[in-house]
């Protein structure tokens, strides 16, 4: 699995369970579409953590670099429901840093033939 993390605030005045409810909308759009295999809306606990952060973290979860890019090529698009979804989120969000993991080891690593 491949996880593209983003980390990002509120904009000011924005309310956060009618983000949640966006952000809900919008990914559970791109899940049942296939786009994305699953996806988790974190909020900071006792503002424990980096402040450039921000205070919520989303991971979504793709099964590799080809579904994320679907992903992608749905949203880019900039039309329909999806960017009815898509804009009902992203207006809400300010100062957005994005990430993307793996999980580790790969599943296809070989071990005793590394040469570092």
């Amino acid at each position: 699995m491949d996880i593209y993390h983003g980390f990002f605030d509120l904009e000011d005045g924005q309310s956060d369970v009618e983000f949640a409810d966006a952000l809900s909308g919008f990914l559970g759009h791109l899940l049942s579409a296939g786009k994305i295999e699953s996806w988790r809306l974190m909020r900071r606990k006792l503002g424990l953590g980096p402040a450039t952060l921000g205070e919520f973290h989303l991971m979504i979860e793709v099964r590799d670099l080809a579904q994320l890019d679907a992903a992608f090529a749905k949203v880019s698009t900039r039309a329909g429901e999806t960017e009815n979804r898509h804009a009902a989120v992203n207006q809400k969000i300010a100062g957005i840093t994005f990430a993307l993991y793996r999980d580790f080891p790969d599943p296809h690593r070989q071990r005793g033939e590394e040469k570092f």
